[in-house]
């Protein structure tokens, strides 16, 4: 049972993560409700349950990652759910960004089942997840944290234990806090250079390798200066729900964050122009839009 791994939800991420844990040499077995994803696993030689519970009937360590809090509520605690699974003592690692009352919720109720939840953000898109270049935001039981790490090897970079359950979403909430603000930024910067008359491609190249540079500015980059925002691999859509669960969480501590908060609207633009399933890059369109600025076309 030891190489067997669960995975629930195969998305753009559960996708990218079951298929380096299958080359990892896992056998995976996973559900998602959307047939077509169970197919995408399959043809990678997974195996597809009829349930989470089933998932986790089959497997000592199962991830997940879910697009929304409802989703986890009805993965743990629904009629197939996790926490109802027989047996005890399964770990789930818990990948998504959600609030924290839910994650706790979620927690308390696998612990009523004899069960742990890990709370494990990852940061990193799903380009990056597909080269396992995911960086592992971990918090809860330690010792269930250390029985995981052969799955956390075979499908991140590396891995950071932060303390007790909830930590990890904390980070995370700081992280997508920099990736709001940075991605904008980025665009930013090719809106001015643009505007100045110099070609994006010219302002990328430029700017990649100088002091000035951010990740995102590397990773969204080129796809604002190729204008490539039609195969996302983080979307606004989902962006902007990272974006009210960090308002909310903020407004808790009494915080205030008024670079990100100017951040936060370029994507609320974004949706309201259309864009809400474009790849976060997509913000430099925006911008674009903003000031009435058109690309030449190449001759």
């Amino acid at each position: 049972m030891d190489k067997v791994v669960g995975v629930v939800g195969i998305g753009i991420m559960g996708t990218a993560m079951a298929r380096n844990l299958r080359q990892a040499g896992f056998t995976v077995v996973g559900y998602d409700p959307v047939p077509a994803a169970c197919a995408r696993l399959q043809d990678m030689g997974g195996q597809v349950a009829a349930s989470p519970r089933a998932v986790a009937e089959a497997a000592p360590i199962i991830l997940m990652s879910l697009p929304n809090a409802g989703a986890l509520t009805d993965t743990i605690s629904g009629a197939d759910g996790i926490a109802g699974a027989a047996g005890t003592g399964q770990i789930v690692i818990e990948c998504s960004t959600l609030p924290m009352d839910i994650k706790r919720a979620a927690f308390d109720a696998m612990a009523n089942g004899g069960k742990i939840l890990l709370d494990c953000p990852i940061s990193g898109t799903g380009a990056q997840a597909v080269n396992k270049d995911l960086v592992i935001l971990g918090s809860g039981d330690k010792a269930a944290f250390d029985r995981c790490a052969d799955v956390f090897t075979g499908m991140s970079r590396v891995q950071h234990y932060l303390g007790p359950f909830g930590n990890g979403s904390v980070m995370k909430y700081i992280a997508n806090h920099l990736v709001t603000i940075n991605n904008v930024a980025a665009a930013e910067a090719m809106m001015l250079g643009m505007k100045a008359g110099i070609d994006p491609g010219v302002v990328y190249n430029t700017l990649a390798d100088s002091a000035g540079t951010s990740r995102m500015f590397q990773m969204r980059g080129p796809l604002m200066r190729d204008e490539n925002y039609d195969t996302p691999t983080a979307t606004i859509r989902m962006q902007l729900k990272d974006i009210s669960i960090i308002d909310a969480f903020a407004a808790d501590l009494g915080c205030a964050l008024p670079v990100y908060a100017a951040a936060s609207q370029i994507y609320h633009a974004g949706k309201a122009l259309g864009r809400k399933e474009q790849d976060t890059a997509a913000v430099c369109a925006v911008l674009e839009t903003m000031h009435g600025f058109e690309r030449k076309k190449p001759a």
